[in-house]
């Protein structure tokens, strides 16, 4: 005969005790309800902004506790008709986003917050031109169409993936294409205003930009203490095993405001009020700085502008690869030692 375990939950495990962050809660709702216990999860957005969106329901609060227990246990063993959009990005965050590139992984939890309308709305319940409306309608350019659209075609195949859905919509959607555009290097010209204004709002880090070469979110994400002030070199970057963790020596010229930065003893390099950058939050203060030198230049410019004018002084080209976290031929094993490290700061002291 067969045995049958069943698990006992005392009240004490599971009412009255204050669970962990990110794990969820219940809450009694008012009014006359047959089953007056909502069991909510939190999602994040970008910022790190947290929202709680219901999962559930239940007719006492200690079966409320169970049902938020199994959600947690189990992100698997779901009531396939009853998923919201929201709870299915909850899941799928947990599961599949952690898989993804840092960078994508912030631009995707940005669009999800273009398709907010839909929070509440069954998952399988959703067809293309729901879809299409958030792309469609979300007010940002053509990058930010293209993810949303990227999005919806993630939320599609985990849902495929655990038979939510036998139908992939989003594969109808269409996004309008991002348009070439040519990459044009910071002037020599724009670089002197910057300097002669280098000490209004935020005119540090566009330099801080242009002479280290670090993409958006690797500034943004870099500690205080990734800086070395024994030897005066960066450690971070993010993206490829190329770029990981490369070293760029401090170039001279922004040594200064790497110290005022520092002393300001920030978890983050740079920060907003004391506290880490959001890229939308950044963007701002860089546009500020842009109509100061009435130019139109993307932080990808400034990067490019690094390389540029490294490769105009005949610098290394493996050493300039490095610096970059390009991935080449020549670099190889990227073993640092103090020659290599010399080698790079000779090669960033070529930028005027």
């Amino acid at each position: 005969m067969a045995v049958i375990f069943i698990p006992i939950f005392r009240k004490d495990d599971i009412m009255g005790k204050r669970n962990p962050n990110g794990y969820g809660c219940v809450t009694k709702l008012k009014g006359n309800r047959s089953r007056p216990w909502c069991v909510k999860v939190t999602i994040y957005d970008e910022e790190g902004h947290a929202k709680q969106v219901p999962v559930g329901y239940a007719e006492t609060e200690e079966k409320a506790n169970i049902l938020l227990a199994e959600y947690n246990n189990n992100p698997w063993n779901i009531d396939r008709e009853k998923v919201t959009l929201a709870i299915l990005y909850q899941r799928w965050c947990k599961l599949k986003l952690p898989k993804l590139g840092e960078s994508n992984q912030a631009s995707l939890r940005s669009a999800f917050k273009h398709c907010s309308k839909y929070y509440g709305v069954k998952y399988r319940s959703l067809r293309s031109y729901q879809m299409q409306d958030c792309i469609d309608n979300c007010g940002c350019g053509y990058a930010t169409q293209a993810t949303i659209k990227s999005l919806w075609g993630h939320l599609d195949r985990f849902a495929f993936e655990i038979d939510i859905i036998n139908k992939m919509y989003s594969q109808l959607t269409t996004a309008p294409p991002i348009p070439e555009t040519k990459k044009t290097p910071f002037t020599l010209e724009q670089i002197d205003t910057l300097w002669k204004i280098k000490d209004e709002p935020w005119v540090n880090t566009v330099l801080i930009f242009i002479y280290t070469g670090f993409r958006l979110q690797e500034l943004l994400k870099m500690k205080t203490e990734q800086v070395n002030t024994d030897e005066w070199y960066f450690q971070a970057g993010i993206k490829s095993a190329a770029g990981k963790e490369r070293i760029v020596p401090v170039h001279e010229r922004i040594k200064p405001f790497i110290e005022d930065l520092i002393e300001q003893e920030n978890e983050y390099l740079i920060t907003y009020n004391g506290k880490k950058f959001s890229q939308s939050n950044y963007y701002k203060c860089w546009n500020e700085v842009m109509k100061k030198i009435n130019a139109d230049k993307t932080v990808h410019e400034a990067r490019h502008t690094f390389e540029t004018n490294l490769d105009n002084a005949k610098g290394n080209r493996k050493c300039i690869d490095m610096l970059m976290g390009h991935k080449s031929k020549d670099v190889g094993n990227r073993v640092y030692n103090h020659k290599t490290i010399q080698q790079l700061r000779d090669t960033i002291s070529l930028l005027k």
